[in-house]
């Protein structure tokens, strides 16, 4: 009895170790099969990881050219402002020795004009513009012309020159 027992355990145990074989060739091709899922599953993870990287390149580089662009653009609009600024000082300057020499002429020809008819066309500008010429002038030449002006007009004109340049209408200062 003692040998059915040991060949009936060991029947028993023989048929367990060939299931267990049986249970480890399908775990091993399941083991198998899920690695090459996961495989595939790197594989397209690092082609699109590649991809990504390609693209982030390639808009950092259109960034870089941009701020590149954009910085050339900044130096040119300064070096402008600055070839701006100094052409208008430029402007200003000549703009001032053209004014200057319009009053000279201007002051000139009212020096060498009679005092009567001097005083006629003073009288019929506006009381700023009269002053401006005024000023001008000499105080010999400008006493004798407001001597032959309207007193009224005089009067104006004296009051201007007193408050002194600029010469605006209500003398209010210019702008």
């Amino acid at each position: 009895m003692r040998r059915v027992w040991i060949l009936l355990i060991a029947s028993f145990l023989y048929a367990e170790t060939i299931d267990c074989t049986k249970v480890f060739e399908e775990r091993k091709s399941e083991l198998l099969k899920e690695i090459e899922k996961i495989d595939e599953a790197r594989q397209s993870f690092e082609a699109l990881q590649a991809a990504t990287n390609t693209l982030f390149e390639k808009q950092k580089n259109a960034l870089n050219e941009k701020e590149s662009a954009l910085v050339k653009t900044k130096e040119e609009i300064l070096a402008k402002e600055k070839q701006i600024t100094l052409m208008l000082e430029e402007n200003k300057k000549l703009l001032a020795q053209i004014e200057a020499k319009k009053n000279d002429k201007l002051d000139e020809t009212y020096i060498k004009m009679k005092d009567a008819a001097a005083a006629a066309i003073i009288e019929k500008l506006p009381v700023h513009e009269g002053a401006a010429i005024l000023f001008g002038l000499p105080p010999k030449k400008l006493s004798q012309i407001m001597a032959k002006m309207d007193p009224q007009i005089a009067s104006e004109i004296t009051q201007s020159l007193k408050k002194g340049p600029p010469f605006i209408e209500n003398n209010q200062t210019k702008e």
